[in-house]
Formats: C-alpha cells, sequence, structure tokens
C-alpha cells in the first residue's frame, strides 16, 4: 500500500507527503515476526501506522491472562487514542504478527496546532477522527460479544458478525484458536468443546481459522 492510499493521509496531496512527515516527526521502523513493538508500561507519546503486515495490541493482567483488544493490518493505526489522551505509559502491549514496517508518528504533532499552517493539517486531523470513530464502533462490537452470558453464546455472536461483515457463511477469522479465546475471554479448552458440539449439531464446520455457518 502507498503512503498516500493509507486512510489517516487520505485527500492529502502526495507533494505534500514528505513535508507532512517531517512535520509529525515521522520515522519508520521494521520488526520480524514474534517481536515486541511495545510492551505495557513502556514510555510512548506517539501512535504507530502499519505500512506493511499485520500486529496485535494485547493487555494482561496480574495474574498472567491475556486479552487480545485486536489486530491492526496494513494502513492502519494502533496507539492513538492512549496517545490523544495524555497517557503516558503504554497500557498495552504491540507484537509483529508477521514481518511488518510502521511509521511511528508523534500524536502531539497532530493533534496541536501547527506552527507551520501547514495546509494538510486540518484534514489530518478530520482523518483522525473518522479512524478512532471506526475504532469505537469496533469495540463497541466487541463489548457485544462478550456481554453474551455463555462461550456458546459469545462464540455464535462473533461469528455471526464475521458473516455479516463477509457477507457470505463461508469466511476466514484473524485468529488461531488460542487468540480467539483470549479475544473472547473465555478458556480455550471451554471454547474449543463448544466448537466440537456446534460442528456435531451441524451448526458450523471449521478448519483452523476457516468457517462455514449453517442454517440453524
Amino acid at each position: 500500500m502507498k503512503i498516500n492510499e493509507i486512510p489517516l493521509f487520505g485527500g492529502i496531496r502526495e507533494e505534500n507527503l514528505t513535508e507532512m512527515l517531517k512535520c509529525l516527526d515521522g520515522r519508520e521502523k521494521s520488526y520480524r515476526k514474534g517481536e515486541m513493538i511495545l510492551t505495557e508500561e513502556e514510555s510512548s507519546a506517539g501512535a504507530g501506522l502499519v505500512l506493511e503486515g499485520m500486529v496485535q495490541v494485547a493487555e494482561e493482567d496480574v495474574f498472567g491472562n491475556r486479552n487480545i483488544l485486536e489486530h491492526v493490518k496494513t494502513g492502519q493505526l494502533y496507539g492513538a487514542a492512549f496517545s490523544c489522551a495524555g497517557i503516558k505509559k503504554s497500557p498495552v502491549s504491540v507484537m509483529a504478527v508477521t514481518d511488518c514496517r510502521i511509521l511511528l508518528i508523534n500524536m502531539n504533532k497532530v493533534i496541536e496546532t501547527c506552527p507551520m499552517s501547514c495546509t494538510f493539517h486540518q484534514r489530518l486531523i478530520s482523518n483522525l477522527v473518522r479512524i478512532m470513530a471506526i475504532k469505537n464502533v469496533a469495540l463497541n462490537e466487541k463489548i457485544s460479544h462478550l456481554s453474551r452470558r455463555s462461550t456458546k453464546e459469545k462464540l455464535l455472536s462473533y461469528l455471526s458478525d464475521c458473516a455479516k461483515k463477509a457477507q457470505s457463511m463461508h469466511f476466514t477469522i484473524p485468529f488461531d484458536r488460542q487468540e480467539l479465546a483470549d479475544y473472547l475471554c473465555v478458556e480455550r479448552s471451554a471454547m474449543s468443546a463448544e466448537l466440537g458440539k456446534l460442528k456435531k449439531t451441524g451448526i458450523l464446520d471449521c478448519r483452523k481459522n476457516e468457517f462455514w455457518l449453517k442454517e440453524m
């Protein structure tokens, strides 16, 4: 994906990109699959824009229980809300799911009035607000899944949502089994048992991260 095709930079002229990245203190870094990009409690005043690859944002409690918050794909942003809120130490960890390239951005440079009166700045803020609104919608969707009482109901709520987004009863999800359990905040063994029951009753079929939902 070209940098001028990324939603955060939508509507900004290509000739302004070099000036814009300098204004935002933008710097690019590469990470290998499985490498930690950011750890909890690490100082962070910026956000990361995934130029290539995918990263996973998660949080862990003092007992070692992990909650996957989101997978961030190419062209998407992570850490913006915490930075804009003035949170100095990251409450989440970020890990490279694949080899990836990240553009690190100083968010203070985005939300503060630009002393250079850059022509692109207002558009950048507008894009950021839209992106954060979309993330808020995704968070509400996850809350909806987690509000279901049983592991089975959480699974079906999430899978139903995936089918709607894919506009197909056949789709793939971005998680392996452990990651799906962490995302839904359930025990993996209990979730696997429920998946087995759902397959036996003919409600769904699955192979790794590929699912087929059937009429109930």
